[in-house]
């Protein structure tokens, strides 16, 4: 790509400049768990995370703009709008599980939301919340409440951001389940535009910022199985890892079930044969 210039590395994406306005973002078959990148790659992630992002984006657009101008024909790179990112990543929780749980088990409240007593492990929520969370550029993602947050956007902005990002998960939710999928929760990035508006952008509704639960597999009261990377992380918790770098590495049976769970999270939800993306990746944009 001589016309493009690297300008950032995320956990699993390469950022590169095309010009003052466009930026080209690459997804790598990097995986990472407990915000650790892990040594072994995922074959394929990068273009599931890609086309599954491309698919919701081109069928949200009725809900909030995206960052989103062309695909590539590689699969794996998008040619997006350069914006102003906002300092928080933006949760929605319908089901209780991961750091919701632990935050309820602990003090009955996450995120400033209290929830009822009572509640076990992969609950359905009486109604979807909204969690923010600080982006931590090293460690931890940390939950914080809708005042921090404020603190950090703007109330009259965090707002608008809540709005839209209950919105966005009603939306992937209620398609997931028409596929017999639970999207138990999922995670948003913002931006504005040159203009101020409110823009969609990084990723969107996947398997590595989503939990994705086999519907006919659902029991509360423990951790579900899930299309998501979930796998990797219930294995990397079998090995006494004290969760800092460097990560472990994966046996070939995990990468290779992990791929599986990928895969068929996109091709359940896109109702889209992966190989078919992969030879022509407009096939997403409906």
């Amino acid at each position: 790509m001589p016309e493009a210039v690297h300008v950032a590395s995320g956990k699993v994406r390469e950022i590169f400049k095309l010009d003052p306005e466009r930026l080209l973002l690459v997804a790598s078959d990097r995986i990472s768990t407990f915000d650790v990148v892990l040594p072994t790659e995922i074959p394929d992630k990068g273009r599931v995370l890609t086309g599954l992002s491309a698919f919701w984006f081109a069928r949200t657009r009725d809900i909030v703009a995206n960052h989103v101008l062309a695909l590539r024909e590689d699969a794996r790179s998008t040619e997006v709008q350069r914006l102003r990112m906002l300092p928080i990543e933006c949760v929605v929780r319908g089901y209780l599980a991961g750091s919701g749980w632990k935050d309820y088990q602990a003090t009955g409240i996450t995120s400033g939301h209290r929830l009822p007593e009572g509640l076990q492990e992969s609950d359905r929520l009486p109604e979807p919340i909204f969690t923010p969370a600080t982006k931590a550029q090293e460690g931890h993602d940390e939950n914080i409440g809708r005042d921090e947050a404020a603190v950090l956007v703007g109330a009259e902005l965090l707002q608008e951001v809540e709005r839209v990002s209950l919105a966005l998960y009603a939306f992937g939710a209620e398609h997931a389940a028409t596929r017999g999928i639970i999207l138990a929760d999922t995670k948003f990035e913002f931006g504005l535009d040159e203009e101020g508006m409110l823009v969609l952008g990084d990723e969107a509704l996947t398997p590595d910022s989503s939990r994705f639960w086999p519907a006919d597999e659902y029991e509360p009261g423990r951790s579900q199985p899930s299309f998501d990377k979930q796998y990797v992380r219930d294995y990397c918790e079998t090995l006494g890892w004290d969760k800092t770098a460097p990560g472990p590495e994966l046996p070939d049976e995990v990468v290779a079930g992990t791929r599986a769970r990928y895969v068929e999270a996109f091709e359940r939800l896109t109702e889209i044969e992966f190989d078919r993306y992969v030879a022509d990746p407009t096939v997403v944009s409906g």
